[in-house]
């Protein structure tokens, strides 16, 4: 057991400890092959570039004429229509010198023209087309001119949201390489614990933990194997973690992490691996375990329902997205106006319940660890700094559930 600073009452910053679990992530699963309809979300395997120009010819912006400009005086004037393109002809004839082709909007431009011009700034006349003075090469979308071939488009790591997967789609890539979903144990640890519907005796409560850590690692665009709670039994302890460690990547557990208590839980995963134990310095969540099992990676978040919320969100999420192979996994904050004031400095960097209310930031005015209804009302968490103090007005950080809920 790895002491850290923890035994003389030193409390870790987050971003440290977050920094040394990051260096521990295991290499990403496997790559497997999928259909578009069925990588969205996912992370790509592997580098994406261009397999072709885009556009793959000279097209039109806009419905309207195609023609040479130097085919029409400085001042505009009158040609004769030569000739009709829709989107999906193939221009095979050249321009005619001193006419225009009728196109539209995708039409490949026929060979020689340059220009187009609008319909609605055209007048028909007779045979041809009265047109205004032009700027040669307007509104014409030029070969190449999104995409060169060879081009770089998407990183190894890069989730795959719907523009990405439109973008693969416009490239005519039928199947993506993308990494095999992280197959993540979910343990709860506790014999107070009984599942929803279950009779509650004196002494006992719901297991909150189980069903909201596994919608977030869910909303993660993880794999979650939901384990049975965890008795206060060592060599049953010892067991299920054992079974866990072999049937998953990494390993999960709520409860049963802070200093100084007693319980199976550690004792079976210091007999199978490895354990740290840690007091960070954030609030809610101050104790966190970090270890392995068979050589699996596991997290301990601790027990009360807020402050397993937090942890997840802050200190799991960005490991598991890491060891799921994604590049960008931290949450970007927003500085904004606090409608709140802070008065005395924490030792701890606090996560608040919170949500913006006319661009200011608004706490709820409960923030227990063991609270869930705050979090329900709230639509992020506001970041007040160790150390600091805030008064109404003065900028805070803001974490949005919408960057912290998704990959």
């Amino acid at each position: 057991m790895s002491a850290c600073g923890c035994d003389g009452g030193g409390l870790r910053p987050l971003d440290e400890a977050l920094e040394e679990l990051l260096e521990r992530v295991p290499a990403p699963p496997t790559v497997e092959w999928l259909s578009l309809d069925e990588a969205h979300g996912r992370v790509l395997g592997t580098a994406i570039c261009a397999p072709a120009d885009v556009p793959a010819w000279d097209n039109s912006a806009m419905d309207g004429y195609a023609l040479r400009a130097s085919d029409l005086p400085i001042e505009g004037g009158w040609l004769p229509i030569g000739g009709r393109l829709i989107a999906g002809d193939a221009a095979r004839q050249p321009l005619a010198e001193g006419c225009v082709v009728r196109i539209f909007t995708g039409a490949a431009l026929p060979p020689g023209a340059d220009t187009v011009v609008p319909q609605e700034q055209c007048r028909s006349e007779g045979s041809g087309v009265v047109l205004p003075p032009l700027r040669r090469g307007q509104h014409v979308r030029r070969r190449g001119e999104e995409m060169r071939a060879g081009m770089p488009l998407l990183e190894a790591g890069q989730v795959l949201r719907a523009p990405e997967i439109g973008l693969l789609a416009s490239l005519g890539l039928g199947r993506v390489p993308v990494y095999r979903r992280l197959r993540v144990a979910l343990i709860s640890s506790g014999n107070e614990l009984r599942e929803p519907g279950e009779p509650l005796a004196p002494g006992q409560i719901y297991n909150a933990n189980r069903y909201c850590l596994s919608a977030i690692l869910r909303g993660l665009g993880l794999q979650v194997q939901v384990y049975p709670s965890l008795p206060d039994d060592l060599g049953a302890s010892r067991d299920a973690l054992s079974l866990a460690a072999e049937q998953c990547d990494v390993l999960l557990s709520s409860g049963g992490v802070s200093v100084g208590e007693e319980d199976h839980l550690k004792q079976a995963i210091s007999q199978l691996g490895e354990l740290h134990l840690w007091r960070l310095a954030i609030q809610p969540g101050k104790p966190l375990a970090f270890g392995s099992v068979q050589g699996k990676p596991w997290l301990g978040l601790p027990g009360n329902p807020a402050a397993a919320l937090v942890t997840a969100l802050v200190v799991a999420r960005p490991f598991l997205l890491c060891a799921q192979g994604c590049q960008a996994v931290q949450a970007k904050a927003l500085q904004l106006p606090a409608a709140f004031r802070w008065d005395k400095a924490n030792n701890r960097r606090q996560y608040l319940r919170a949500r913006i209310e006319d661009g200011n930031v608004v706490l709820h005015p409960q923030q227990g660890s063991a609270m869930l209804l705050p979090a329900c009302w709230a639509e992020g968490l506001a970041v007040v700094e160790q150390g600091r103090t805030l008064g109404v007005g003065e900028s805070v950080a803001y974490l949005p559930f919408s960057q912290l809920l998704a990959p």
